[in-house]
């Protein structure tokens, strides 16, 4: 796997875990989540900016955005046990399809 899609994973992966966080620090009430939260999203900019350097800007942010609203969206429902209707899972199922597609079939898409 090429570097870009690397420090873009964990650009994902820092934007997930301050998300996770955001919804700990109780609207910022709670200390340790919420400097999380500030450091996880510090974090994942600075690396989806790295990621910048190779990668198109829409490229970069539709992966990056659609990989969190996944991971966010699996961990609410086992950690939070916030239910998915059949919409939502089809519209995430649809999101997941655009990955596919961007990442196999776009000539956008360094690979």
């Amino acid at each position: 796997m090429p570097i870009h899609f690397i420090v873009l994973l964990v650009a994902v992966a820092c934007e997930t875990i301050g998300t996770v966080a955001l919804q700990a620090s109780e609207q910022f009430s709670k200390f340790w989540p919420s400097v999380i939260v500030v450091i996880a999203y510090g974090i994942s900019f600075y690396m989806l900016a790295l990621a910048l350097r190779s990668l198109p800007l829409g490229i970069a942010y539709a992966l990056w955005s659609a990989l969190g609203i996944v991971l966010i969206a699996g961990i609410g429902y086992l950690v939070y046990g916030q239910k998915l209707d059949l919409p939502a899972i089809l519209g995430i199922g649809m999101i997941l399809s655009g990955i596919v597609v961007i990442h196999l079939f776009s000539n956008t898409s360094t690979h």
